[in-house]
């Protein structure tokens, strides 16, 4: 994630730093009710954010308090070509009630790590002093903020970053750059109107009661389970293969002592009979889950389906969803277009290229593919706000086939294959925090380490609503 619209590597490190050292973050306040620090803005400006670089790099760093009792330390971070000057709030703490666990209060933690909610930060260039860049922080996360740009002296231009997906890029606001200095933040975003996607600011920690609960009754559960390839559990209960159905026990590889496994499809289906056996009493047949499902391939594809089922994980998503869906809302639910995911909430992101970060296109939603991976971050974010009751099954799929030899120069045949399942849970905890729980092959991983695994990947994703009733 760039957190600096330079490239140096001053400003990467300086945060990459910051989230090692800061990772619980406070119950964050309603955008419109961040205590205002502009009066300190205009009291500092001539001192601080118009003084000569110089002088302001001289400075030593200031503890205030604003009206509403709310402390920011102003300091200086310099880079190569750059300085900011920092407005960094001072980090609270505090968390919603959970089950038997009281609610804490919002309290200070002493640390003012530069991305606390309401922090405001100015990029100056060091030999001429002018600003390149404001940085807001609605909520205490480094990786959502918006920032604003010089367009000419009458405009200034906005953008909104969310895990390095851009819900807004270069909104033109009728106001000038260096006004931004002493405007309040609230005044600011009345310029942009509709156009600020203020519910992503605004997550309730509440909404994901669901969630919470869910992750845990899976987690409780998941010492009781192995890893088998081809592995499923079948509608009597008994551990089978997926390809041919034959008993894994009558297998002489695997132990009579041992009970049997699970690979990553299997383990879905183990998940989504969790959440429907309280509901119908008993477990999905596994055949069904085979079938082909909705559109998807082409008269290309059609010659090697036997050969190579290249659309087995599209399909057992589609199918584990559409059951999902019947059993618990009706089956309208069982419609393709009801349950996979084809949200198109950015078309920019921010990647890692050449030891920094730049600004790419994201077509969003492919058919016959999905997302790319590099974008599935933001997405999810936006997935979790926008639809609080679900989690998702994702499909991960990628070109595969034999490269081109000097025998063969059009080398073999390649085909979009899904060769993997997983189940993504977007969520928030009871501190505000944003998360993303990942479960696949019987087992439950990062989602750092889940999409470093599949790099120029793409992944099909559907919906699955939450349940606390979990009986697998």
């Amino acid at each position: 994630m760039r957190f600096f619209m330079s490239t140096k590597p001053f400003f990467f490190v300086f945060f990459l730093i910051l989230a090692g050292i800061f990772s619980v973050i406070g119950l964050d306040l309603p955008v419109a009710e961040i205590p205002d620090d502009s009066l300190l803005r205009i009291k500092l400006k001539d001192t601080w954010l118009t003084e000569s670089p110089e002088r302001a790099m001289a400075r030593r760093p200031l503890l205030q308090n604003l009206e509403s009792g709310d402390r920011v330390e102003v300091r200086v971070e310099a880079g190569q070509d750059e300085f900011m000057i920092i407005f960094s709030r001072e980090l609270m703490e505090g968390r919603i009630a959970v089950d038997k666990t009281p609610a804490l209060p919002r309290a200070g933690t002493g640390q003012f790590p530069g991305w606390a909610q309401g922090s405001w930060m100015l990029t100056r260039r060091k030999d001429t002093g002018a600003g390149t860049l404001i940085r807001i922080f609605p909520r205490s996360d480094q990786y959502t903020y918006i920032q604003f740009r010089p367009l000419n002296a009458e405009k200034c231009q906005m953008d909104v970053v969310l895990y390095g997906g851009y819900a807004a890029r270069s909104l033109p606001l009728a106001v000038p750059f260096e006004r931004l200095y002493t405007m309040p933040l609230n005044d600011i975003l009345k310029l942009a109107g509709d156009k600020f996607p203020r519910k992503y600011f605004d997550p309730d920690p509440v909404d994901y009661r669901g969630q919470r609960q869910f992750i845990g009754l899976v987690r409780q559960h998941l010492p009781e389970l192995r890893f088998t390839d081809d592995g499923a559990i079948d509608e009597n209960g008994k551990y089978v293969f997926i390809e041919t159905l034959s008993p894994q026990n009558a297998d002489p590889s695997i132990a009579a002592n041992v009970a049997g496994g699970l690979n990553c499809s299997g383990f879905t289906k183990w998940l989504i009979d969790g959440i429907l056996r309280p509901v119908t009493g008993g477990r999905l047949a596994i055949p069904p889950l085979k079938a082909r499902f909705g559109g998807r391939g082409s008269s290309f594809s059609e010659p090697w389906e036997e050969l190579r089922d290249p659309y087995f994980g599209l399909d057992w998503i589609r199918n584990l969803a559409a059951e999902a869906g019947t059993v618990l809302r009706s089956p309208a639910y069982s419609a393709l277009e009801e349950f996979e995911v084809r949200n198109e909430p950015f078309t920019r992101i921010i990647v890692p290229q050449n030891n920094t970060f730049v600004t790419h296109s994201y077509p969003g939603f492919l058919e016959n593919a999905g997302y790319g991976v590099e974008g599935l971050h933001p997405l999810l974010y936006t997935l979790a706000i926008d639809e609080p009751g679900r989690f998702y099954l994702a499909a991960v799929n990628n070109e595969t086939g034999p490269d081109a030899t000097p025998q063969n120069l059009r080398g073999g045949v390649r085909l979009r294959q899904y060769f993997h399942v997983a189940a993504l849970v977007p969520w928030f905890d009871e501190y505000g925090v944003f998360r993303i729980a990942v479960f696949e092959s019987a087992a439950e991983t990062s989602f750092s380490a889940f999409k470093s695994r599949y790099p120029g990947h793409y992944v099909n994703l559907v919906r699955i609503p939450v349940v606390t009733a979990f009986d697998p």
